[in-house]
């Protein structure tokens, strides 16, 4: 039997574990990536710009401390979050960390310097035109994490296909564009391409892991094409 100091020395370093896990930056960044939706290692190590080794230490890690779990199909082994607790998990440190570290603002404002579509918006506002229609929604992440869940009536426009798709966009219509939340730099990118192409843009600083702890509903799958909310 244990005396009462052994099993809290017990219970906390399990509790070590989780803390071990996400102590790099890397593996951070990698469950980012996998609230978006199930990947495997080659694309994880493209979306987080290292080797397909480091990624596969850093996932590792992350297994070890039941963070992410694994399904193998064929030659691929495919991961994705152990629970939708860990999301949730993420976002609080995020919170946590936007909260109680002054660098989180400096680093962010050293980038934001000059750059167009990281504006402040009324969020509150902005919610409330995407959730009644009344803006065209872009989704520019991959389209595999547009497949894995988005925002309703989304049109899901990898930011890599946005030039070719322009004609698509009325310009008398407001364009929100959102991506994989507020440190996701490809909304940025998306919204002053559009804005120096003549149209009238703003960026959602809101990705799907904040929009369902919001208490809103997501949708999965693909989006049929010519729909009728870019119209």
């Amino acid at each position: 039997m244990l005396t009462g100091r052994e099993f809290k020395n017990a219970i906390f370093e399990q509790f070590a574990r989780v803390g071990k896990a996400v102590a790099s930056a890397k593996r951070i960044e990698l469950l980012d990536l996998l609230c978006q939706g199930e990947r495997h290692v080659e694309a994880l190590a493209e979306a987080a710009s290292i080797s397909v080794a480091s990624v596969s230490q850093h996932l590792q890690v992350l297994r070890a401390a039941r963070l992410v779990e694994t399904e193998k199909s064929g030659l691929f082994v495919t991961y994705r979050l152990a629970d939708p607790s860990v999301g949730d998990f993420l976002r609080q440190l995020r919170i946590l960390s936007e909260k109680r570290l002054a660098e989180v603002e400096q680093v962010t404002r050293t980038f934001i310097e000059g750059r167009i579509g990281f504006e402040e918006v009324n969020r509150a506002e902005l919610l409330r035109r995407v959730r009644k229609g009344e803006v065209t929604v872009l989704d520019v992440r991959p389209s595999e994490e547009f497949d894995a869940g988005h925002l309703p009536r989304a049109i899901s426009v990898p930011l890599a296909d946005l030039e070719a798709r322009l004609k698509e966009f009325p310009k008398n219509r407001e364009i929100v564009a959102y991506c994989r939340g507020p440190y996701c730099v490809l909304a940025i990118e998306a919204v002053a391409r559009l804005r120096k192409r003549g149209f009238r843009a703003v960026r959602l600083d809101l990705g799907v892991v904040d929009w369902k702890a919001l208490g809103l509903p997501i949708e999965a799958g693909t989006t049929p094409s010519g729909d009728s909310d870019a119209n």
